[in-house]
């Protein structure tokens, strides 16, 4: 039977790899996928989804006003039968939107898999993650570690000093130089001025 899952994390804790290597069991097992992910996110290229450890793939780019529901029947009338739909940074999607995605799962029949951060740098829901949260048939955390060795639960937006910065639009595009995930403690430590975040260190090498 056809769900809609929603799989949230903090920043940083492979959101995108697992969605990619998802798509790639779907498609070793000779299974049409549709990645759909969001034109605002172009840190990539629009339409590429990609994750930190290089792992990559070309997506349908979407905006706000897309209907979904009909942006994946226009795919498969393109190419056919489709088995899984997979949605990068799902948090940006607006409230019609995951209405759109559970009607793709309730009257296509298809699994949509969403993959997205669960709050803001301020700690409060984003439009996506919060209609997922209420709607998703099915929820999983993605785990991550604070620096602090605490489960990394927030995101915190950054200055090039590493203090917290607590005013600002909710959505600013950026990696590791603008949002570190932390733990819930941590993060009221910061955001009280009693420290500074270190940018996420490069893994060595294997």
């Amino acid at each position: 039977m056809a769900k809609l899952y929603f799989y949230f994390s903090a920043m940083n804790a492979g959101k995108t790899t697992t969605l990619l290597q998802s798509a790639y069991n779907y498609r070793e097992r000779g299974m049409r996928v549709a990645i759909l992910t969001p034109k605002l996110d172009d840190r990539a290229g629009s339409g590429t989804v990609a994750s930190r450890i290089g792992l990559r793939a070309e997506g349908i780019a979407f905006d706000r006003d897309a209907d979904l529901q009909r942006v994946v029947a226009a795919d498969i009338a393109a190419h056919g039968a489709l088995h899984c739909v997979l949605v990068d940074e799902s948090q940006f999607l607006t409230k019609a939107q995951v209405w759109q995605l559970s009607e793709v799962v309730d009257a296509l029949r298809i699994p949509v898999l969403c993959y997205g951060l669960r709050t803001d740098f301020r700690g409060e829901l984003f439009e996506g993650s919060q209609y997922l949260l209420a709607w998703a048939d099915e929820l999983s955390e993605i785990k991550t570690i604070c620096h602090s060795g605490k489960k990394a639960t927030m995101n915190m937006r950054v200055d090039a000093a590493g203090r917290a910065v607590l005013d600002g639009p909710q959505v600013e595009i950026g990696g590791n130089e603008r949002y570190i995930s932390v733990s819930r403690a941590e993060f009221k430590k910061v955001t009280r001025g009693e420290g500074v975040i270190e940018p996420l260190q490069s893994p060595l090498p294997l």
